[in-house]
This record gives structure tokens, sequence and C-alpha cells, in this order.
């Protein structure tokens, strides 16, 4: 009998949870390798053969190609692990955080200093807020990927 995941109903929201953390354990890990600066050359130096050491799924190769935070998480990736990549490419974390949403830096930092988005039409799918995945990404720099 399945679990039930009610959580599933928040939008633009991955909850890392049990099934999450067995499909990203390898991504998970490799994140973690970066730690080691021997390591983090060695994926700088050629991050597909850096890439082929770990027993990860294509798609999630791809994903830390990509830099494609979003999908790494939607793989299994974890934020905290995730962040590996971003020192590694030497990118704070509200870099990182700014580019999941499609916004500047400076975008982030303000909508964060104001006190993050609004609940408002943000808590469970089907409410159509801004953090619907219809609208996502939200800032000027996803506005003008969209136009």
């Amino acid at each position: 009998m399945a679990l039930s995941k009610p959580y599933l109903d928040v939008p633009g929201t991955t909850i890392f949870d049990a099934e999450q953390s067995r499909k990203g354990y390898q991504l998970n890990q490799f994140c973690m390798s970066l730690m080691k600066a021997a390591n983090r050359a060695r994926f700088k130096a050629d991050e597909r053969a850096y890439l082929d050491e770990w027993p990860m799924s294509e798609e999630q190769k791809q994903a830390v190609l990509a830099r494609d935070l979003n999908r790494c998480i939607a793989l299994g990736g974890n934020i905290y692990f995730l962040a590996k990549i971003g020192a590694t490419d030497g990118k704070s974390f509200q870099q990182m955080a700014g580019s999941m949403t499609g916004m500047s830096e400076e975008e982030y930092r303000s909508m964060m200093i104001k006190g993050g988005r609004s609940i408002e039409g943000n808590r469970v799918v089907g409410e159509d807020g801004d953090a619907q995945a219809h609208r996502q990404p939200q800032g000027q720099a996803g506005k003008a990927g969209r136009a």
C-alpha cells in the first residue's frame, strides 16, 4: 500500500522524502564528492568523464551538465547537496536559488528581504497563484525567455 502524500499538491515544491532520497542517492553522493579539492579539480577538468564515474542516470548527468537545479531536484537531488555544484562553480546559494526561480540574484534577494513569496494562491495546486507551474519562472530573466 502506497503512502498518502498530500504534500504533492504544494505548487513549485518537491519534498525530499524517502522516495526522492532513494532516487537521488548517487546524484547526491556525486555532489558530496565535490567537497574534496582534488575531486573538484577533476570535475572541472572534464565534467562528463567525472560524471561517468558515478552510476547516475543519464538524465541526472544531463541535468548536472546543464546546471538545471530544478531538474536535479526532480530527479532526487537535495538542495544542500546540490549546493556543492554551485560552490564548485563559484556561485553563492543566493545565485543558485535565483536561477531556480528565473530571477536575477538581485530580484531574488529583494523578494527574500521583503519576506519571500506570498502564500496567497500558492498553497495547493489549482489556486492559480504565482508559484503555479505554468507561471514559472517569475523573474525578469524568465519573462524574457517567454517573450
